[in-house]
Formats: structure tokens, sequence, C-alpha cells
């Protein structure tokens, strides 16, 4: 079995501006941010990781290499761990049009039509299908091992709640994910797949003082709850 630990990027001033970032977009950590890192550093500190994995954005590559700072591995970046690609949405200015439009992404996912790509950007299934590859890579000839992704609350939830299978799905995008949540997910090899449990979602008891003042990175307007 291999425990994989999903690790959220601390707070960036995209989550402040409540900008759309995929590439285009790709700030550093603000300083709680940092603060978050490293609180979230010291809480990983007693896993003894085999992989530690980044997506290439900024803020997580910053996130992840607080925390190997306090392991012995190397961190690697994989392009399949980059955020959700929203395509014509990055870039635009982040109020009610552009959150809006995400707003109705969701809607036609989540009513039936998760094929449907955002406009010069990508559907559901290759969202998850992008998730799946670079976790099956990442593991390639692992065994009983502890693996660290650092990465982005977009990717992380859809991926989660499609690979393990979470019944009630738009319930689950609703959870909070907020910067910085430590997830669990072992992943046991079945004969020639990957079954994917969910073992806790989006943690955030380890932040402490201006660390945990955290801030929500979606609109409550667009947030699939709501929808």
């Amino acid at each position: 079995m291999i425990r994989l630990y999903l690790v959220r990027h601390g707070e960036n001033p995209a989550n402040l501006t409540h900008e759309f970032s995929y590439r285009k977009v790709d700030y550093p950590l603000t300083e709680k941010g940092r603060l978050q890192a490293h609180q979230t550093a010291q809480c990983l500190a007693g896993v003894s990781f085999d992989v530690l994995a980044t997506s290439p954005l900024r803020r997580a590559a910053e996130t992840a290499q607080i925390i190997a700072d306090l392991q012995t591995r190397p961190v690697s970046v994989f392009e399949e761990f980059r955020e959700m690609h929203v395509g014509d949405l990055e870039g635009m200015v982040p109020q009610s049009e552009a959150w809006g439009r995400y707003a109705q992404m969701m809607r036609q996912w989540f009513g039936g039509h998760p094929e449907v790509p955002f406009p010069g950007g990508e559907s559901r299934p290759e969202l998850v299908g992008r998730f799946r590859r670079g976790l099956e890579r990442l593991t390639e000839g692992l065994v009983d091992s502890r693996v660290l992704v650092v990465g982005h609350g977009g990717i992380f939830t859809h991926g989660v709640a499609e690979l393990c299978e979470i019944a009630d799905q738009k319930t689950f995008l609703g959870l909070e994910n907020h910067n910085c949540s430590v997830s669990r997910v072992d992943m046991v090899r079945e004969g020639n797949r990957w079954r994917f449990v969910l073992v806790d979602w989006a943690s955030v008891t380890h932040l402490s003082g201006e660390a945990a003042q955290v801030v929500q990175s979606v609109p409550e307007s667009a947030r699939i709850k709501n929808l």
C-alpha cells in the first residue's frame, strides 16, 4: 500500500484577489503562505517520505521546498499536478463575469456533462485523467511507501472525488479545502490497477496563529454547494 499525502500550497496573492491561475498567472507565496508552509513542514517532519513531488507553479514549488528542507529527499516537479486548466478564464478580471462563467461550467459538469471543457481549457475527465497519470508515474515501482504531492485545490478535489469514488461528489466538492491543508489517500494495488481510498480530507488543524486565518478561495456565489 502507498500512503499518499496531498498538501495544498500556502496562501498566494491569487487567493486574495480570486484570480484564476493555471499557467500565466503564477504568484509566489505571501508571508502568511510561507508561515503556513513552515507549520505544515513541522507537522509532517515525523513522516519519512520516499518521494516528494510538486506542481510547477511557484506557490506549490515554494511550499514543497519548505517541507523538503526537513526531509532527506529532493522534490520532483510534475506537470501533471498543475492546477485545473480553466482556459480563457485565466487573465480575466476576477469579478462576477469570470466567476459566473466558472459557475456555469460547474453546473454543466455536475448536471451530467463533465465532458464539456472550459473554453480553451480542459474537461473534468481530462483533469482527473491528468491527475491519475501523475500519480501512476510518481508511484511506479513503489511498494509500502509514503508519498507527498504539493498541488492545488481544484485538481486535488476533483481528482480525489473521482478516483476515490465519492458517492455525493457535489457535496464533497463543497467542502472547504484551505491553504496548506493535508489530505491522505491510500493507494492499494489490486492486480494491474490501483484502488484509491480516502483516509482524511483537507485537515488544517496543524495551523495556528496567523497561519490559521485562512481565506476562502472561491467566492460564495460560485461555490459548488450553492449551484
